[in-house]
């Protein structure tokens, strides 16, 4: 297991990385900032889904999924419709010019990647790409144990 100087220069690389999160978001077009990608992004992954998984997904309130549904629905890059199992619900659908917008964004992301990790090897590219990957299951991991962890913190012996 890792130290705490380890653990502590991690953290100062995180701060760091909101630099590199930063230059990557200016890439992206004015009319489609990064919250609108993410969501073009969750829909071409997973496919048609309800507002309510998106929000999961993109881990935020729901008035802010609603949000971005409606920019991208202004844009006719996504279409909603209502769910027919619940017709309170809706449904979101990548369209065409989505895909194509998503398309674009990809390509500019690349190129930006491309330009940036130039002399990086494949292998280095490969291994950072798998360490955040693996980082990011273990965050996920938490976040699913973490509602079990609370209810046991804050349970009391009368409510056992």
């Amino acid at each position: 297991m890792a130290g705490q100087a380890q653990y502590e220069e991690l953290m100062r690389q995180f701060s760091a990385f909101g630099a590199v999160k930063r230059e990557m978001g200016r890439i992206l077009p004015s009319d489609c900032p990064a919250g609108s990608a993410a969501v073009l992004t969750l829909l071409a992954r997973h496919g048609d889904m309800r507002m309510s998984k998106l929000s999961e997904l993109l881990a935020v309130d729901m008035s802010v999924t609603s949000r971005h549904a409606a920019h991208l629905a202004e844009r006719g890059w996504i279409d909603r419709s209502p769910d027919p199992a619940d017709k309170r619900s809706r449904i979101l659908h990548l369209t065409p010019a989505g895909l194509a917008q998503l398309e674009k964004l990809s390509r500019r992301t690349c190129e930006l990647l491309a330009e940036r990790l130039g002399d990086w090897s494949d292998d280095e590219v490969a291994q950072l790409t798998g360490l955040m990957a693996r980082l990011r299951a273990s965050f996920d991991d938490c976040r699913t144990a973490a509602p079990r962890v609370f209810e046991e913190i804050t349970r009391t012996p009368a409510n056992t």
